[in-house]
């Protein structure tokens, strides 16, 4: 039978790597010996594992090693990672190796090289001579570029579980119920926004037009204010809502302090896109003074960068939204570095098209009033994944209230 030793470093019995590689190979059918197993001792210690591989045959093995390669095996004899010219603009060769999110790196002769950044379902190319490796996606791809095939000299780095009890991410896994903690987990997320801002990390927050809707503007304001957010991803919709209700106190005809439909309010919407548009953007709204309050007249005076990405679904749009999906698709991606944690509120779609951008060891919290849409977008990682099945202005309420108690 054709045998490979492979080799587990890391915390790999508490993050459950040891248990996930050996199901692998269980449920291919393959049979295994673990000819070396050292545990640490100590919560903060590695442990290491060296286990003998064997298959029913060497197709079955190669694709074995793939899916072990994922939760960070090494194979024991390193070889040079295997390259083919793509065939044409925007494809692929055939065989090419598909990246993750996580940390990866590829052997280049007698050296590895870390494919940065790390970004899932794209392919890597590589300049031998700069000795460089890239994650790139289709519409990156140039003819006769020097793209991996197959899965030889590829190392996965998997994300491992915090040694620290008091990290919300460590204890909290990315199991959704409406009955957590919540109150418990919202202080939690306070104390990693503060350390995140301590530390010089950068927060992201995607965010749907619920913010503007449950009446947690005012709350989302606070944070800005205060430094805690760095970055906002939206769709057109948020921007509209929340500047139709700074110039009509209504948010899509709604006024938010009575509850009831304006006269005329269904129009609001339409002539807040308008005037923005009559200024010239967002930023001259602000500048010119037509927008003096709100989400985004707040970023704006705070130095808040935001990417506005289009869909079909939008009215206007305003001069701001990005409508061609692979350009805002750039643009995020061209901000992200450095985020270290990314809270999506209310909105779906948009979190996971930005999850599936982020780094898997970007700490994510997933927010929303639907349990199917938390579970959706925790399930993107097991570890640095948390969901939170509640109403986003109660949410926003307590986090502002626990971050300003320890001011």
């Amino acid at each position: 039978m054709p045998t490979e030793t492979i080799e587990l470093r890391g915390h790999i019995i508490d993050s459950l790597i040891l248990p996930k590689v050996l199901d692998e190979i269980i449920a291919c059918g393959s049979s295994f010996k673990i000819g070396e197993i050292r545990i640490g001792e100590n919560r903060t210690d590695q442990s290491f594992a060296r286990i003998e591989v064997d298959a029913p045959s060497a197709d079955e093995l190669d694709q074995l090693l793939l899916r072990m390669r994922q939760h960070g095996a090494e194979v024991t004899e390193k070889k040079s990672v295997r390259l083919a010219e793509a065939p044409a603009d925007g494809v692929y060769p055939e065989r090419f190796y598909v990246t993750t999110n996580q940390q990866t790196f590829v052997q280049l002769d007698d050296g590895e090289v870390e494919v940065k950044p790390a970004l899932m379902d794209s392919a890597i190319v590589v300049d031998p001579k700069a000795k460089t490796a890239q994650p790139v996606k289709f519409y990156g791809v140039k003819r006769g570029m020097q793209i991996v095939v197959g899965h030889q000299g590829i190392r996965v780095v998997p994300l491992q579980r915090s040694t620290v009890r008091a990290d919300v991410f460590g204890f909290m896994s990315s199991n959704v119920s409406i009955e957590k903690p919540k109150s418990a987990v919202i202080r939690e997320m306070a104390r990693e926004f503060k350390r995140s801002r301590e530390e010089n990390g950068r927060i992201l927050v995607v965010g749907g037009p619920a913010i503007v809707h449950t009446g947690a503007a005012e709350h989302f304001e606070k944070l800005i204010e205060w430094g805690y957010i760095h970055l906002l991803f939206a769709g057109n919709a948020l921007a509209v809502h929340d500047i139709e209700n700074a110039l009509f106190e209504t948010s899509l005809g709604v006024n938010l302090e009575h509850g009831a439909l304006a006269d005329q309010g269904t129009q609001n919407h339409m002539r807040a896109i308008n005037a923005v548009r009559g200024v010239g953007g967002i930023k001259q709204a602000v500048e010119s003074g037509l927008l003096k309050s709100g989400i985004m007249y707040t970023c704006v005076k705070n130095g808040v960068d935001f990417v506005l990405a289009g869909s079909i679904r939008d009215d206007g749009p305003l001069p701001d939204v990005i409508t061609d999906a692979v350009e805002a698709q750039r643009a995020m991606r061209a901000k992200i570095e450095g985020v270290t944690i990314a809270v999506m509120m209310g909105t779906m779609l948009h979190s996971i098209a930005v999850g599936n951008l982020l780094p898997a060891t970007v700490k994510t919290l997933c927010v929303d009033i639907n349990p199917g849409v938390v579970t959706k977008l925790a399930d993107r990682g097991s570890f640095q994944a948390v969901g939170l099945v509640t109403d986003i202005e109660p949410f926003l309420r307590e986090l502002t209230d626990f971050i300003q108690a320890d001011r």
